[in-house]
Parts: structure tokens; C-alpha cells; sequence
């Protein structure tokens, strides 16, 4: 049996049991404090878990600052979009899945400590790579350990190299210039997943402009979770969504937030809701407003 959205402790825990072929991720991060996620690793995670750091193995930061702040890099080193996150390339996310021992086929799960606030990145880059296989564990750590899951500290023993291939695409990234060709058309809803203060740009901690991508909607991440962490039931998540988009196609969603990062659990709780598959905008609001001839809406 495979995975594919979500996985729950109990059935982590039942593949764990048989030995089936299993390789766990805990992306615990923290934007306000980079170095905290790799400590939280060290402290506890699931046995046999690999750190993706969000900064190192997620992103492509190692790119040289251009105008307005955008990465830009060239060749192998050639970041796929833009952003304060931006992502690396296919070939450079092969290479490095190819380190830490996945190979083709592979159930993958991912988790934080953060709710979910991470993981989704690494669910979403596997599907890009063309690796289908892969779910976020509902409720993250909090959740295999109220189950009685067992931890580890420290660093794991090094995985053997596997030579990962990419396949075709299995989700839809979009840039900025695909988002504002069709900006205020009806084939394209814009969903906004920062909180609701930074969308009417009443403040904005990170980005140089406050505001938002005009005629977005706006869905805080955060309400895809029950109380308990785990994502809310399908049938409430639907209906929630289609609350939202009103008449608005579910196909022509294309979610967003700061830097692509904490929009995937947006777009996540869409496919587990039966509304998939929708596409990203990964440089999200820091791509859009490094470009001052973009417009800004606020309020």
C-alpha cells in the first residue's frame, strides 16, 4: 500500500513494523531562528529520519543577490524560481535525494514539529521530481509520539547513495509572469496563505512591501487544522474551499505566500478535500513585490 496525501502515526507505524521500504523526513524549521530546526532534529525525531533543512537541502539560497534582492545564479547552480526561498533545480534536488538514500519507488514521509508549516515543501518538491509515493504525516512528531512512537537523538548512520531519476512533473509550478499574464482573469483564483494581517498589509516582518497580489483570496494556512494538529476532515475541508472560491473553478487555483513555503498546506488540504490538483507559485509575495512595476493591493 502506498501513501500519497496523508499517512497517519498508526500506519507509519504498521510499514515501520513490516520493514517496508520507508524513508522518513523531519523538516522542522524555524524562519526566525534558521539553526533551531537541525537542533530540534538532534533533540528527537523518528528513528531513521533524514534532516531537510529547509535553507540547505529546500532551498536555493547559495545563488548571488541580483536587483531588488533576487537570487540569480546560472548552469547547474540556476534557482527554479525566486523568492527568499527559492527553489533549486531538479537536477540539484536529484542529486541531493541521491545522498540521503532515496530511491525510486520509495514510500517517502515527511513531518515537522511545526504544524506542518514545513513539510509541505518537501511533499510537494517529491512530486515535482516525479515521485508520487509521498505523504506528510498527519499531526507531525506531536502526533508519533502520542501514539506511543519511539524517538531517536542525535545523528543518524550515513544512508547509502541511491541514484535518483527524475521523472515528469507531477504538480504545476507557475513564475510570476504566468501570475500576472492572466491577473484578474477567471482562469486563474490567486489564494493567499499568510495571515490575515500581513495579506491587508497592516504589517509585514519579512518582505520589503506590505500588501498582497491584487483580487487574492486569502486563507491562512493555518485553517486546515483541527485543534489536535492533524488536517481537518475531507468533507469540512471541501466545503470550507468551496466557500471560499464561490463560483471560481478549483482548477484555476494558484496558491501562494511568502516565499512558497506555507502556502503548501493550502494546497494540500485541496487534494485531500477531492479539489486538486492546483498549482504554486513559489516565489509568492517576495518575488512579486522585488519588481516595484508589479501592483500591490492593500486592505
Amino acid at each position: 500500500m502506498t501513501y500519497t496525501t496523508l499517512i497517519s502515526a498508526a500506519q507509519l507505524q504498521a510499514l515501520m513494523a513490516r520493514h517496508q521500504a520507508v524513508r522518513v523526513f523531519d523538516c522542522s524549521f524555524d524562519l526566525m531562528q534558521p539553526r533551531a530546526g537541525a537542533q530540534q532534529y538532534l533533540a528527537a525525531h523518528i528513528p531513521g529520519a533524514v534532516h531537510a533543512d529547509l535553507d540547505i537541502a529546500l532551498s536555493a539560497r547559495h545563488g548571488v543577490p541580483g536587483p531588488h534582492g533576487v537570487i540569480t545564479a546560472s548552469g547547474a547552480d540556476a534557482p527554479a524560481s525566486g523568492g527568499r526561498h527559492p527553489l533549486p533545480n531538479r537536477e540539484r534536488f536529484a542529486t541531493w535525494l541521491s545522498s540521503i538514500g532515496l530511491a525510486n519507488g520509495v514510500q517517502a514521509v515527511v513531518y515537522d514539529r511545526n504544524g506542518a508549516n514545513y513539510c509541505g515543501r518537501l511533499w510537494w518538491m517529491l512530486k515535482w521530481a516525479g515521485h508520487a509515493n509521498v505523504a506528510v504525516l498527519d499531526g507531525g512528531l506531536q502526533a508519533w509520539q502520542a501514539a506511543g512512537g519511539e524517538v531517536s537523538h542525535g545523528e543518524e548512520p550515513a544512508h547509502f547513495q541511491t541514484h535518483f531519476q527524475l521523472a515528469a512533473p507531477l504538480v504545476r509550478l507557475v513564475d510570476a509572469e504566468n501570475v500576472a499574464a492572466q491577473l484578474g482573469q477567471p482562469t486563474q483564483t490567486l489564494i493567499d496563505a499568510r495571515a490575515t494581517p500581513r495579506f491587508k498589509g497592516e504589517i509585514e516582518p519579512l518582505d520589503p512591501v506590505a500588501g498582497h497580489i491584487p483580487g487574492a483570496l486569502n486563507r491562512p494556512f493555518s485553517q486546515n487544522f483541527t485543534p489536535e494538529g492533524t488536517f481537518k476532515p475531507a468533507a469540512q475541508l471541501r466545503a470550507e474551499f468551496e466557500a471560499l472560491l464561490g463560483e471560481r473553478a478549483p482548477a484555476s487555483v494558484v496558491h501562494h505566500c511568502g516565499s512558497g513555503v506555507s502556502a503548501l498546506p493550502n494546497l494540500i488540504a485541496m487534494e485531500v478535500a477531492g479539489l486538486g490538483p492546483t498549482a504554486l507559485y513559489a516565489g509568492s509575495w517576495s518575488d512579486w513585490c522585488s519588481d516595484p512595476s508589479r501592483p500591490v493591493a492593500q486592505g
